[in-house]
């Protein structure tokens, strides 16, 4: 079901227009009754009867709201004008808020792509852009809204690991722009039908499990680890290589193999030690 927009008519002039009505058809019942004059009598009942029954077909549409409108049943269409409208009388109204909404899901326990166990949440902004689909394609659009935002978050924490283990694998906690375009990709999907847009879903909170959390500390704590000791690693060797080479251009001295090993084995432990070394004098030779 589309949206069909539907005309009204200006609220405030019908209403004078009634009111007129109302009044001179209880001038011509009073008139009527007082000279005995059963025609005008009828006439001014009608007329009075009418312009109250019009009155019905009076109602109020705020900024950004629209009021749905059908017959008996029937869509008819939908009326986005804002102020004091006039419709038919027989039609029934709904009226639905366009406004930008928005919500914090619950945090939810689900299992990621690895099985690991973590709690997420979201916070969805949406907006109602198809206010006859809202209301006849799904039974309460809020709650469906809800529903199925949960229910995609789910799907795309199942899609995706807590943590970056290669490179170029999209993770949870690395990649948050590609993460909530997911999610809003999958939210447009399933809220389609319900005449509602996504305008933005980013998740509010991510975290281990607690009954997994401080292994997932130590296992994330030792990958820093191991992350500093290579690159630590990779400078200091690229470090000796540079001093041995100056050494060599310089010919400050002359150094065979095992000089050479034993000056390498003393710069990686001065570079690669955790605690400053101390130094010792050597007052002999190395043999």
């Amino acid at each position: 079901m589309k949206e069909i927009p539907l005309r009204s008519l200006p609220g405030i002039p019908m209403l004078l227009i009634l009111l007129l009505a109302t009044g001179a058809g209880g001038w011509l019942l009073l008139t009527a009754l007082q000279f005995q004059l059963w025609p005008q009598f009828i006439g001014g009942a009608l007329l009075s009867a009418g312009a109250l029954l019009c009155l019905g077909g009076l109602y109020m549409v705020e900024p950004n709201q629209a009021a749905v409108l059908s017959l008996f049943g029937r869509y008819v269409g939908t009326v986005k004008d804002s102020g004091l409208r006039w419709n038919n009388p027989f039609y029934s109204k709904k009226k639905v808020s366009l406004r930008v909404r928005n919500f914090e899901s619950g945090k939810l326990k689900v299992n990621d792509l690895d099985g690991s166990p973590i709690e997420i949440a979201a916070v969805i902004v949406w907006q109602v852009v198809d206010a006859s689909e809202a209301v006849y394609n799904v039974d309460d659009y809020e709650s469906f809204v809800h529903i199925q935002s949960e229910s995609a978050l789910r799907t795309m924490a199942t899609s995706y690991p807590y943590d970056q283990h290669e490179d170029g694998q999209i993770a949870l906690r690395s990649h948050a722009a590609e993460v909530s375009q997911h999610l809003r990709d999958e939210l447009a999907e399933r809220l389609a039908d319900a005449g509602v847009q996504v305008l933005d879903a980013r998740i509010s909170h991510l975290a281990y499990a607690p009954e997994i959390a401080q292994a997932m500390l130590q296992r994330q704590q030792a990958n820093a680890i191991i992350a500093a000791r290579t690159r630590i690693v990779a400078g200091a060797v690229g470090m000796v290589e540079m001093a041995l080479a100056e050494l060599q251009k310089n010919g400050v001295v002359e150094l065979d193999q095992e000089r050479k090993a034993q000056m390498v084995s003393n710069l990686l432990v001065v570079l690669c030690g955790e605690r400053a070394t101390q130094p010792i004098v050597n007052a002999g030779t190395l043999y």
